[in-house]
């Protein structure tokens, strides 16, 4: 895959995009009041992403990796290692572990058919990381221009490769985690062996490939608001006036 065509002038691009004097058509002066101060408020906010996105760059270098852990590939069982998952020229890796097994404690109905739905509840994957993977679905394509991007799951490569299938997940790196200790490793598995949602992050250089950052917040919080960077449908929903709502029944598979 290569870049095509020039890069876009962006000072020119800037020069179409501002306009300090924008109004909507019916719009009262009190609802431009209170709209103009959460103009201030949002761009407050993304001079402090910008500052948090910053400091993550920075971090100095994590922990070595502890070993080139084997997975199998969901497309074929192949066996492959971490060190196999940084193609040429791309030094960053984002792993998602997804939960499949799911939860044990989540009612939340299963898949809607194939061969995932034969499986019993408790064995079939997350509907919450389902939505995720759907997401990462289709940036994939675009994200592999810059980077490496893998999802993980603790399920055999036989039910994960069919669960691909089911899904149309077909740009995606699949992968099996069932015969190596990374989950427990790097926190997507609890003590009691419940798996769970975790994004980590690895950087290569001249000594060896490193940790550099993880969706702690998710420990921090009790939550995953974590893991809303690759999580669109909020985003989506946090725009509305309705926001997002109660989450514990959604997302759902069986729509």
């Amino acid at each position: 895959m290569a870049l095509k065509g020039k890069p876009r002038d962006m000072n020119k691009w800037r020069e179409v995009l501002l306009d300090p004097n924008v109004h909507f058509p019916g719009e009262s002066s009190e609802y431009r009041r209170a709209r103009n101060e959460l103009l201030e408020a949002e761009a407050e906010l993304r001079r402090l992403n910008e500052q948090v996105a910053a400091q993550r760059r920075a971090l100095p270098a994590g922990g070595l990796i502890r070993e080139d852990y084997v997975f199998e590939s969901a497309a074929d069982g192949s066996k492959v290692r971490f060190s196999e998952l940084f193609a040429s020229g791309k030094n960053s890796l984002v792993i998602y572990n997804m939960m499949f097994p799911r939860w044990s404690e989540d009612q939340r109905a299963g898949a809607p058919g194939g061969k995932t739905a034969e499986l019993p509840l408790v064995e079939q994957p997350c509907p919450s990381c389902t939505s995720v993977v759907d997401g990462l679905e289709g940036a994939a394509f675009h994200l592999a221009e810059r980077t490496n991007l893998v999802v993980i799951a603790k399920t055999s490569p036989d039910r994960l490769g069919t669960y691909a299938k089911e899904r149309g997940w077909r740009n995606l790196r699949l992968l099996s985690s069932r015969n190596n200790t990374f989950n427990r490793d790097y926190h997507a598995e609890a003590p009691d062996g419940e798996q769970l949602p975790v994004l980590n992050v690895f950087s290569r250089d001249e000594n060896g490939v490193h940790h550099h950052w993880a969706s702690e917040m998710t420990f921090k919080r009790g939550d995953t608001s974590s893991l809303d960077p690759v999580w669109a449908i909020y985003g989506v929903l946090d725009l509305t006036r309705e926001g997002r709502g109660d989450s514990a029944a959604y997302p759902n598979l069986q729509y």
